[in-house]
């Protein structure tokens, strides 16, 4: 397996390039700016692009997906529920699309649930349902490798802001307790922003859950 983390566009978004090594096939989590450097990494590993996984419809997570799968390949990943963040003006969206000529509305490949999988070569990601920071956001868990890549739903020591629209507090407590503390304790958790952390490491020094 390849992983990678990108620090990538105005808001210091952690972006997360996967692969499998034997198949070459890659996913990039959360393409929030720099698509050109993201090309770079993929072309140094020389990684085909399937899939562009979406954590949320924030413009700090979505806003290169287009320009990847224009410039080489890979479907673009999101929650329905997040479809109409993507042209949301009150979270700053539209306005930071300016390479688009047109909206981005409706170019999602894919819409994924809970359950749902996204297979990346070997690698078969399970997507949760982890709302609250946004309605539709999902985090995408690996077993095999023991990962989860969480967005903005859980930080090191923190947790994602849930005063934008659609977002509430009750609700991202309430996927962080359901859905990322039951995994083992040694779960690697990768945030969209900042360092990353455990399952254990959060259950044991989160403030938000003492």
């Amino acid at each position: 397996m390849i992983l990678e983390r990108l620090i990538v566009g105005m808001l210091q978004t952690n972006c997360y390039l996967l692969a499998d090594a034997q198949t070459r096939q890659a996913a990039v989590i959360d393409p929030g700016g720099n698509a050109e450097r993201i090309i770079t990494r993929l072309q140094h590993h020389h990684l085909e692009l399937v899939s562009i996984l979406n954590t949320h419809g924030h413009f700090d997570h979505v806003l290169d997906a287009w320009a990847l799968k224009e410039k080489v390949g890979g479907n673009v990943v999101l929650h329905p529920d997040d479809q109409t963040i993507l042209q949301d003006r009150s979270v700053g969206l539209v306005g930071m699309f300016s390479a688009f000529k047109e909206s981005p509305k409706g170019a999602v490949d894919r819409w994924v649930h809970e359950g749902d999988h996204v297979q990346v070569g070997g690698l078969r990601l399970e997507v949760l349902e982890t709302p609250g920071h946004t309605p539709g956001h999902v985090s995408y868990y690996l077993p095999e490798a023991n990962i989860i890549f969480v967005g903005d739903t859980l930080f090191a020591g923190s947790i994602g802001r849930t005063d934008f629209p659609g977002g509430s507090y009750d609700q991202l407590v309430r996927s962080v307790r359901n859905k990322i503390f039951p995994l083992d304790d040694s779960t690697r958790v990768y945030p969209g922003h900042g360092p990353e952390t455990t399952v254990g490491q959060e259950k044991r020094t989160n403030p938000f859950f003492q």
